[in-house]
């Protein structure tokens, strides 16, 4: 199954007064055309002016604020309610079930060439916006968050201890340093979407739909050895506990008090600017795996952008989303401004992608992402209530942390209350 394959049972019977793109045809307006597209990504409104300047018949109007979960989904469904939604959406990768669950998207695969647009992005990332639908595209894959491991080179060698390549190693290196007075990395508690890369890594799956009905399980094998792994480190006081991004852990980096961090590729502009003082001295390589000798990498991040139900101009709101992630100068752009990694497969081709890179001791370090989004598995499926899910597990964690319960709990707490929250919006469930 390449990703969720949503039934109109599994709709729990939304319905919509305006026909999906695809079901109803997708033809050109005519005349001249006026779009709105909401984001936030930073100098995503230079990129739509480059579009305007191109464009004199199909002019977009672009529209900002919080990011997704912060806002910005909630005006959208509001909107879409009400019928005066934005044409065109920024929507991340987890949210979109939620979105189709509640009929917020419009199928654009006949809005001119877009079925055919897949072969031209990540094949995860098509996978993620076509739900395993035939015949549907609910939007364009945006940008990724492939993972990998940033790590001190510097401090590895001076130790004397190898650079992890298992995650046996990971372990073995991890007592060592904290024997050193330091940690390899640091448990983000209230990142439960970097937790899911980790399980996507290994290969476990938290969501199934088979076109009827959801299967949710938090707590399968290859999730239960994930959590069970990064219970061992935190039993073991190897790992700090620190708030993500906070001025606090960017200073654990900038003083050398974590070696290591697992992170999308994106990681890479947010150590640059927290770690200024260790320039030069990072380095990139593959995750860890779970057996040596395999490849498998997780992603953590990355959006689509999404035409939104209700559009009264579905195939040039579906070309702009076309052009915005295809688009050589557009890419360029969006990654200089807002620090894109490009779900575009010639994106990754783009100079500022193999250039080498001063702060990470000259390293290419953008082969090693795009190698890794090569290696992320493509059936990962998202529930449909990704806000909630996060919460509770979130919860649940920081509960383990302060010594009630374990990460493994958090993990079956988090299933429980994921299916309760679907059967009470009606969603189907299998029990």
């Amino acid at each position: 199954m390449a990703a969720a394959v949503v039934s109109a049972l599994a709709l729990a019977g939304c319905s919509s007064a305006t026909p999906d793109a695809a079901a109803g045809g997708c033809e050109p307006s005519d005349g001249p055309v006026e779009l709105t597209f909401a984001s936030w990504v930073p100098g995503m409104d230079q990129v739509v002016a480059l579009w305007n300047e191109n464009n004199p018949d199909i002019q977009v109007e672009f529209q900002t604020g919080p990011s997704g979960n912060a806002g910005t989904y909630q005006n959208f469904f509001n909107q879409i309610t009400a019928g005066n939604a934005p044409d065109v959406g920024q929507v991340e990768y987890d949210a979109l079930p939620n979105f189709r669950v509640q009929d917020g998207l419009e199928n654009i695969a006949e809005c001119g060439d877009i079925l055919a647009a897949g072969d031209q992005f990540v094949d995860w990332t098509w996978s993620q916006v076509t739900f395993g639908e035939d015949n549907a595209v609910y939007a364009i894959p945006q940008d990724s968050g492939p993972t990998a491991m940033y790590y001190r080179a510097d401090l590895f060698e001076a130790a004397g201890i190898p650079v992890p390549t298992t995650w046996a190693e990971y372990a073995d290196a991890a007592a060592k340093i904290k024997a050193l007075g330091s940690y390899i990395t640091n448990f983000p508690k209230t990142d439960v979407n970097w937790f899911a890369g980790m399980v996507w890594q290994n290969d476990g799956q938290w969501f199934e739909n088979n076109g009827e009905e959801w299967s949710v399980d938090l707590t399968s094998p290859e999730s239960l050895e994930v959590a069970d792994y990064w219970q061992g480190l935190l039993d073991r006081g190897e790992v700090s506990t620190l708030a993500s991004f906070s001025d606090e852990w960017n200073a654990s980096f900038n003083t050398g008090q974590q070696w290591t961090w697992i992170s999308a590729v994106w990681g890479a502009s947010t150590i640059k600017s927290g770690a200024p003082d260790t320039s030069g001295k990072w380095a990139v390589a593959q995750m860890p795996q779970w057996n040596a000798g395999d490849d498998a990498a997780g992603n953590w991040g990355g959006s689509s952008t999404a035409v939104l139900k209700g559009s009264k101009h579905p195939y040039e709101a579906a070309q702009f989303a076309l052009w915005l992630n295809t688009d050589p100068d557009a890419l360029e752009l969006a990654n200089e401004l807002g620090g894109l990694y490009p779900a575009s497969k010639d994106g990754a081709d783009l100079p500022v992608f193999t250039a080498e890179q001063e702060f990470y001791g000259g390293q290419k370090i953008y082969d090693v992402f795009a190698e890794a989004s090569s290696q992320v598995i493509p059936n990962f499926v998202w529930g449909p209530t990704m806000t909630q899910t996060y919460t509770d597990v979130s919860d649940g964690f920081g509960a383990a942390l302060g010594g009630s319960g374990t990460l493994a709990d958090a993990l079956e707490a988090g299933s429980e209350k994921t299916i309760a929250a679907l059967k009470a919006q009606s969603i189907p469930v299998a029990e």
